[in-house]
This record gives C-alpha cells, sequence and structure tokens, in this order.
C-alpha cells in the first residue's frame, strides 16, 4: 500500500514536473526585437509579483495625451537584486524606460512591452529584462558583458 502511494505521487510528479519547467515563454512568442521603445512618464502602479513585475507608466505624448504602458520586468527577486527596490519605485516616480514593444502594437487599451533598463530620476539606471528568454543582447543586460 505505502509502495504504491509512493508510485503514484512519484508518476504524478513525473507528469507535472516538464509543464513546469516549460512553461516559460521565449522572449519572440511576444515582443519585436525590431520594434525598441525608449518611453518617459511617471509610474502609476507597480507589481511586485511573480513570475514577471509589471511597471505601468503614463507617457505624455507630442499632442499632450496620455498614453499608458505596461511594461514586463524580471521577478521581484531579480529586480531586488539589481538594487530596484519598493521604495524607488514608486507611484509618481519619473522614469525612462527603454525596451521592446509587443507584437501587438495595437495600443489599446494599453501599449505593452517588454522592459529592458530604467532611469530613475537620480539618473541611476536599473537592468529590469529577464534573461534567458531570447532577448536581444544589447548591453544592457551586465551578465552578458
Amino acid at each position: 500500500m505505502i509502495r504504491s502511494i509512493g508510485f503514484g505521487w512519484l508518476m504524478v510528479l513525473l507528469v507535472t514536473w516538464p509543464a513546469a519547467v516549460y512553461g516559460h515563454h521565449a522572449f519572440s512568442s511576444e515582443f519585436d526585437a525590431d520594434r525598441p521603445f525608449k518611453v518617459k512618464g511617471e509610474v502609476v502602479k507597480v507589481e511586485w509579483i511573480n513570475p514577471h513585475c509589471w511597471i505601468h507608466v503614463d507617457v505624455t505624448t507630442e499632442d499632450g495625451q496620455k498614453e499608458a504602458w505596461m511594461m514586463e520586468a524580471g521577478t521581484p527577486n531579480t529586480l531586488l537584486r539589481a538594487g530596484l527596490t519598493k521604495k524607488l519605485l514608486t507611484v509618481g516616480t519619473e522614469v525612462i524606460v527603454r525596451g521592446y514593444q509587443s507584437k501587438d502594437a495595437d495600443c489599446d487599451p494599453k501599449c505593452y512591452g517588454a522592459g529592458r533598463d530604467i532611469r530613475l530620476g537620480d539618473g541611476s539606471r536599473v537592468f529590469i529584462g529577464s534573461t534567458g528568454t531570447g532577448a536581444p543582447k544589447d548591453g544592457t543586460n551586465p551578465s552578458e558583458q
């Protein structure tokens, strides 16, 4: 009886483990390496959640309209290790974010992209991208150098 229960758990592990390992998406499945962006705006929301943080920024366009951007970033742990904390990235913070726009360039209801680095008001720049996802090697990731 105990042996069959152990065997049952082993089978569950073997069946579900590959899905968890391969569940992460590749950069190229959602984002376009040929569509880099650089936006300047005010942080309106930060979601410190796994598997990716999300940074929401309102950008003022040339005609004075507000354009909402939602940038995917690395995991909360990755951002914290890079030096980006909840105290540094608060609502109202002026930032410049560089990255790559999503393949769906519609921007309705928001523009969507993968952030690579963020420049804070004090001039410091922090890498916010995910590593090992196939994103372009553009010099922003310290582990690529």
